[in-house]
């Protein structure tokens, strides 16, 4: 080898290995950077003699990051269903020691009317009655708001949701654009694909999507159903929020590129991701929870309804419980929407409006004597507040849409609406817990691989500056023997 030709060879070592040097200290650096991969400096031969660096990869796993997605996302869905059902069941049913929920209030209100069916002539008992049907109707308003609450957070959070996509998409087209022209450059654009997954894995959260890489670099998003994020340009995703919620209010839809995702009209809804859980938690969780409620209201407005104690055959009118409606009865085994938030105690009743709590013994609330269940104006009749005490354990029909007992009493049904609550939230909350664990150990798969291993990028720094000090060697012992090559042929 002549001398000229260990020069080169060790001038390209040198400028080989201050890139590696650069590389691993781009890897120290990034350690701890979340979304960082490893990147490495790939070394090839010159023609000739020598070495030069060829291209910086980074180290990915194509596979484990689609995996990692799909748990994002599956994780993002479970969690947002399970946080808006836990409110609702907290507010609603785990309230024992309250006894603010339907069912304790169901419970707490046959109690009263049994203790005054024991003494009909107590004014106190008969207060206390009123009262309790009072706090039951109270329950059913209360009830009835926390769950069109949730909805309403769940649209506001909706919203948020699609202006946080917009916004990743408008980041990720900047940095798609710039991965494309610097792969056709053949520029170094591992941080942009850094960058590119980082926005990606960000946008899982928000809905299910994979990525597909085509030339230069270039890559297209789609939703887990089908529909298109990106493809060359960024396609608006649009949502109008809806600021107040009641029983019969329907959720708009999201829509991307014109195609609804979510809604009951969406012919490729989203499967997973922080918006589909929120539409599933807006459109069908709560609206089946209401429509239980909304049932248990009409229950009871039929077990304490009254009917026509002459001959004229008048029809059956709400009695202690009543609703705007009156004075005709609710439709039998069918929802009533929004009833649970309209029930009421009758006036004619009620002490703190002028009302006779007597009433609830005598009958005629609706104000009809037709309906007077103590023509002789007895102070011990019991017959009607045992008929109504009697009439909470009587079955009756319900609407198989609300997804409760399909006959059973009425605090047969508001037993089982709790425990639908209750299972909802159960079965959330341990899908939310097995997409959590998977999402952790598939990050932990996809680390092994991509992420940076402080212990080898030190041991590949020692080797480099190994090879740094030999190539310096070399060129000074190359720099003597010229030096004393001149000197001799100087002489």
């Amino acid at each position: 080898m002549s001398l000229t030709t260990a020069l080169d060879s060790a001038r390209s070592s040198l400028g080989a290995s201050g890139v590696q040097s650069s590389v691993i200290s781009r890897n120290i650096a990034g350690a701890n950077a979340t979304g960082y991969s490893r990147k490495t400096a790939v070394l090839d031969n010159l023609p000739g003699v020598g070495v030069y660096v060829a291209a910086i990869q980074r180290a990915a796993s194509s596979g484990l990051y689609a995996n990692v997605l799909t748990a994002t996302s599956g994780a993002a869905k479970q969690t947002a269903l399970y946080d808006g059902l836990q409110k609702i069941a907290a507010a609603t049913v785990d309230d024992p020691e309250l006894n603010q929920s339907p069912t304790a209030q169901l419970n707490a209100l046959k109690s009263a009317l049994q203790q005054y069916a024991n003494a009909p002539d107590n004014a106190t008992l008969a207060q206390a009655a009123v009262a309790s049907a009072k706090d039951m109707a109270a329950a059913l308003n209360q009830a009835t708001q926390t769950v069109q609450s949730a909805r309403a957070t769940a649209d506001a959070d909706m919203a948020s949701s699609v202006a946080n996509i917009n916004r990743l998409l408008t980041q990720f087209q900047t940095t798609n654009t710039a991965i494309v022209k610097g792969t056709i450059a053949g520029d170094d654009v591992t941080d942009y694909l850094d960058q590119r997954d980082s926005i990606v894995s960000k946008l899982s959260e928000e809905l299910g999507v994979t990525m597909t890489i085509r030339a230069n670099g270039d890559a297209a998003l789609y939703t887990d159903s089908g529909v298109v994020l990106f493809d060359k340009i960024a396609r608006p995703v649009t949502f109008v929020a809806t600021n107040a919620y009641t029983a019969g209010t329907t959720g708009n839809a999201v829509y991307i590129d014109g195609v609804p995702v979510t809604g009951a009209n969406s012919v490729m809804p989203l499967k997973s991701g922080k918006l589909a859980g929120l539409a599933q938690l807006r459109d069908n969780a709560t609206v089946t929870y209401q429509s239980q409620l909304d049932e248990v209201a009409r229950g009871l407005i039929e077990a304490f309804k009254e009917s026509d104690q002459t001959a004229s055959a008048l029809p059956d009118v709400p009695g202690l419980f009543t609703y705007p409606g009156a004075p005709t009865m609710p439709a039998g085994a069918t929802i009533s929407v929004g009833l649970a938030g309209l029930i009421s105690v009758a006036a004619s009743v009620d002490p703190a409006l002028g009302g006779n709590p007597d009433l609830l013994r005598d009958g005629a609330i609706s104000g009809s004597a037709a309906y007077q269940y103590n023509t002789t104006g007895t102070a011990g009749y019991s017959t009607r507040l045992h008929q109504l005490v009697d009439s909470m354990d009587t079955p009756q029909s319900w609407d198989p849409a609300a997804q409760g007992k399909p006959t059973g009493s009425v605090l047969d049904f508001a037993s089982s609406s709790a425990s639908w609550i209750e299972n909802q939230r159960k079965v959330a909350d341990d899908s939310s817990q097995y997409q959590n664990t998977l999402l952790e150990r598939s990050n932990a798969a996809l680390s092994n691989v991509s992420g940076v291993n402080m212990d080898d990028e030190m041991s590949l720094m020692l080797q480099v500056e190994r090879t740094y000090s030999a190539s310096s060697k070399i060129i000074s012992t190359v720099d003597e023997m010229l030096q004393s090559l001149l000197a001799a042929v100087g002489k």
